[in-house]
């Protein structure tokens, strides 16, 4: 039973899975090789990638926090003023 269930996990039978990922990571190595790259390298870049978009998310972040205070700066006199004006004003 936990061989079925194992073999069912793998998708096969645990040699052959073990003889396909053992080629497999032959025929990978050669090609990283071959482009000169360094499996740690590519974790470098990986992790790379991902500062870049967490920095570029909090800099858009940052960026709608200027323009909100800026248009508050406009926004919020105009509407104070506009208040006020409307208190000394009677209620139709």
């Amino acid at each position: 039973m936990s061989d079925t269930g194992l073999s069912r996990f793998l998708g096969g039978s645990p040699a052959q899975v073990l003889l396909r990922l053992v080629f497999l990571s032959f025929v990978v190595g050669i090609v990283l090789s071959a482009l000169n790259l360094d499996p740690l390298d590519l974790i470098d870049m990986a992790v790379n990638f991902v500062e870049r978009l967490w920095d570029m998310g909090f800099h858009a972040i940052d960026r709608l926090g200027n323009y909100l205070v800026i248009g508050a700066i406009v926004v919020v006199p105009i509407w104070l003023i506009t208040r006020v004006l409307a208190m000394g004003r009677p209620r139709s």
